[in-house]
């Protein structure tokens, strides 16, 4: 399992660098905003971060699901290892919105309902983190972090409608589902959709790669339980 996971993951990285450089070229060659000038660069990293950070949240609340109804041990590495990717993407959608947000807002953080639900998405993957450590027995563990998992899925949908719900400084979402309607020109489409493909295959890669290192360390754990290693 762990040659052919090597092979995926090889494959992923060598993907995901010929898309982001294609990406950063489309990047580069943009036009900048009337409002924003080339300070919307930063957008182009920032919303598909975001995107992977909810991604990463939703695959983990799926596996916890499946973990509290099979115990499949599989799903519980799987969502171990997504923790860390999900917590990597929701650190730099925040590091960058903040970035983008001094020049726009004239500061660095606003308690915005978008921003703060963002922020708790963080606390809740750095939480699932240091539960799961707080254990020593596995499959305790994989139960309790199931069900935080779970439960925090609620901050979702409060990211998702924020901006429609409350009076916020963040702008709509670039692509409304619900109506179709698209709140960006279409010359920033081509960059912003080769960034996301560019992320989606970054998140595939570490999660490959952190499900082979924790699936390896349960190895490495189960032979010194038994006084093999």
């Amino acid at each position: 399992m762990f040659q052919d996971l090597s092979k995926i993951q090889r494959l992923l990285g060598f993907a995901f660098v010929g898309v982001l450089l294609a990406s950063l070229a489309l990047v580069w060659s943009a036009p900048a905003d009337f409002q924003q000038g080339y300070s919307v660069r930063i957008l182009y990293v920032h919303v598909p971060a975001a995107k992977m950070a909810l991604f990463s949240y939703v695959a983990i609340t799926l596996a916890s699901i499946w973990v509290l109804a099979r115990g499949s041990e599989r799903a519980d590495i799987f969502a171990e290892a997504m923790v860390g990717v999900g917590a990597a993407f929701t650190a730099a959608t925040l590091a960058s919105g903040s970035i983008w947000g001094k020049p726009m807002w004239g500061t660095w953080w606003a308690w915005d309902a978008r921003l703060t639900s963002m922020l708790v998405l963080l606390i809740l993957f750095v939480g699932l983190m240091a539960l799961r450590g707080a254990f020593d027995d596995p499959r305790k563990a994989a139960k309790a972090t199931a069900v935080m998992a779970i439960i925090g899925a609620v901050d979702l949908p409060i990211i998702h409608f924020s901006v429609k719900w409350w009076r916020t400084l963040h702008q709509p979402p670039s692509f409304d589902g619900a109506s179709g309607m698209i709140h960006i020109d279409s010359s920033m489409l081509p960059p912003l959709a080769g960034m996301t493909v560019a992320f989606l295959l970054l998140a595939c890669y570490l999660l490959v790669l952190r499900y082979r290192m924790v699936a390896a360390q349960r190895q490495l754990d189960a032979l010194e339980s038994e006084g093999i290693a």
